[in-house]
């Protein structure tokens, strides 16, 4: 089965208000639907840039890569991904070449799925069908300390047991108040993570994160600009609350240099940045193979097939930024999210509401 072509369409998605984290204020997100059709059959996948920004130039690099993938073999994703290595060496290999071929990867495997009438995390090896999951889609910045508590409390009436909520850059006296409020409110038994969005020095991140320890946070999650992995890793040595890192990474290749350092205790791809599904699927072997687990960043309709395949699959991140793009919802139950058993990744894109973004859009 012949790849026959490759589609992308930009539509833009808006949050209900702006959402404030260390990275600045969010106000939109620039989407690029992709699907790779093969005999009547469609691969699709979704990548995205902030508040729209770039989003021309990252789609027309997928428009530009697709000459990788039509012709050849659509069940050669192995070979798809060596020929886009080698393609972009000039480009380099981080950045948006990398996201090019992730997109292009994650959309053949939903096609190869859907060919083989399986589930994705079955035909990658499928390690459970459900995976714990944790609520990433509030306790931002720009929440007062009343609508942080108020939030958590609807997290918790929900059923997720595990959330997380985002910390500042910077009075660290003000993260201490707004988190010991979150933590009181939902009590010792639900799960807490805190995230700096790489917003804080070595020294900042040490003296912060020795004074969250009374918290118990399951992670304490990009304290430091994403490039400074030896900082990280000190930052790790200092602390005894796990660091989770890895979200602003690249391929097997970064993760490695993470691991040989130890600059995190949880390592977190994100499929768009990693590579795709196949370089997913190859750090989380290269974390099992060092007894780290891993989590997910974004995509948690992709991610989830991805984490059901492994066995040191941590958590999945619930952010329900691109739920509206698709047809079918996430199924969640006492506190995991249940993998689809639907081919592919299990989710189809809602052309109906598609077509309205794209009106909006015009």
């Amino acid at each position: 089965m012949k790849v026959d072509r490759v589609e992308t369409r930009p539509v833009t998605l808006r949050p209900e208000r702006p959402i404030g984290s260390a990275l600045g204020q969010l106000h939109s997100f620039g989407c690029i639907l992709v699907t790779v059709r093969a005999d009547g059959l469609t691969g699709e996948t979704v990548v995205f840039t902030l508040n729209d920004r770039r989003t021309k130039v990252l789609r027309a690099l997928i428009d530009e890569m697709a000459d990788l993938v039509i012709g050849q073999d659509a069940g050669h994703i192995a070979g798809f991904w060596s020929r886009a290595w080698r393609d972009v060496n000039f480009m380099g290999h981080k950045g948006m070449p990398v996201m090019g071929i992730s997109a292009l990867d994650s959309a053949l495997w939903d096609l190869a799925g859907k060919r083989a009438g399986l589930p994705l995390y079955r035909m990658l090896g499928g390690a459970s069908a459900r995976v714990p999951v944790y609520h990433s889609g509030g306790l931002w910045l720009d929440r007062s300390t009343d609508e942080l508590i108020a939030e958590a409390d609807s997290f918790k009436a929900a059923g997720f047991r595990m959330m997380k909520m985002r910390l500042s850059a910077g009075d660290p006296d003000w993260n201490i108040v707004r988190v010991r409020a979150v933590r009181e409110a939902i009590g010792p038994k639900i799960r807490l993570m805190a995230d700096a969005n790489q917003g804080l020095t070595e020294t900042d991140a040490i003296r912060l994160g020795r004074r969250l320890e009374e918290f118990d946070l399951t992670w304490f999650e990009e304290p430091l600009p994403a490039w400074d992995v030896e900082g990280l890793a000190r930052v790790a040595a200092a602390l005894d609350t796990p660091i989770a890192s890895g979200e602003t990474d690249y391929t097997r290749y970064g993760f490695r240099r993470m691991i040989e350092l130890r600059s995190a205790d949880i390592l977190m791809p994100d499929l768009q940045r990693v590579g795709g599904v196949t370089e997913f699927m190859r750090v989380g072997h290269l974390a099992e193979a060092h007894d780290l687990p891993v989590s997910s960043h974004l995509f948690p309709e992709q991610s989830l097939s991805v984490l059901g395949a492994l066995a040191n699959a941590h958590s999945l991140e619930y952010m329900p930024w691109f739920s509206e793009l698709y047809c079918e919802r996430l199924d969640f139950a006492d506190g995991y999210a249940i993998v689809p058993e639907r081919p592919g990744f299990g989710f189809t894109f809602d052309e109906d509401r598609i077509r309205h973004l794209e009106r909006q859009g015009a």
